[in-house]
């Protein structure tokens, strides 16, 4: 299985939005000057995203997007599926030996275990360093 761009790209819309909740809406403008992507391919995924429920548009001078959800509620599969449809390492696993089907679908699900576990907030506060509370510098 390989994400391609769509999903990717995807996934930057998603954690920009969990990183600026609570803030109002953001603009696809500046998620891609941020970013270095292209404005009218974003507004070409934000679409799918929008018809899912898991963004929500607002109009206006000071308009853009913002989550229709909670990041805690969101998870880069839900995101994944709809931009790049089903989580699946080879096409036609049925067809397979009984042994290669088996890895096939250990694969799948860990791929899947790893996506639906994994939310845009744990996504947006990747690299977010907080300090150890019981540890003393000197």
């Amino acid at each position: 299985m390989k994400i391609s761009t769509k999903g990717r790209y995807g996934l930057t819309i998603m954690i920009e939005l969990a990183k600026n909740q609570g803030n109002g809406p953001l603009s696809l403008k500046t998620i891609a000057n941020d970013n270095n992507l292209s404005e009218h391919y974003l507004e070409q995924l934000v679409a799918p995203l929008r018809n899912a429920g898991l963004v929500q548009s607002v109009r206006g001078a000071y308009g853009g997007y913002k989550l229709a959800k909670e990041p805690t509620e969101i998870t880069a599969g839900d995101v994944i599926r709809i931009l790049e449809g089903p989580i699946t390492p080879v096409e036609g696993i049925e067809n397979e030996e009984p042994a290669k089907q088996e890895l096939w679908i250990r694969i799948r699900d860990a791929v899947k275990d790893v996506l639906d576990t994994t939310t845009l907030q744990d996504l947006s506060n990747y690299g977010k360093q907080t300090p150890d509370p019981y540890m003393f510098y000197i």
